[in-house]
């Protein structure tokens, strides 16, 4: 077999491994992200009637997550550290960054601070 066609075949391997790893790469980059606290069932229209407080804070004592509503996006929060639980209770329905490793739609919550 010709050198010249060995050293294209590897070099179009390795180009194509490294391609494959860009993608692993981004998702669970960390970074913060403003918007409200939601809830997952509800996302950014709340079913129930009076504040977005009550209706966060009612889905996941019914087993919804917390989510974080940005811009059209919502984001559904993972953690289950406590003071980060805390923080998302007390600010439901309210402006919050949040910082965690993103991976599409999930935010794997580090830290959570109200939002300005």
């Amino acid at each position: 077999m010709n050198p010249n066609r060995i050293a294209v075949a590897v070099l179009g391997i390795q180009m194509l491994l490294a391609l494959a790893a860009v993608p692993a790469l981004a998702a669970g980059k960390s970074q913060t992200l403003t918007g409200e606290v939601s809830d997952s069932m509800c996302g950014a229209k709340h079913e129930m009637p009076g504040k977005a407080a009550d209706c966060t804070r009612a889905c996941v004592k019914h087993g919804a997550n917390y989510s974080l509503v940005v811009g059209d996006k919502v984001y559904t929060l993972q953690t289950s550290d406590q003071a980060a639980l805390d923080s998302l209770d007390k600010l439901a329905g309210a402006k919050a960054k949040v910082t965690g490793d993103v991976d599409g739609t999930t935010i794997t919550v580090k830290s959570v601070k109200a939002g300005s």
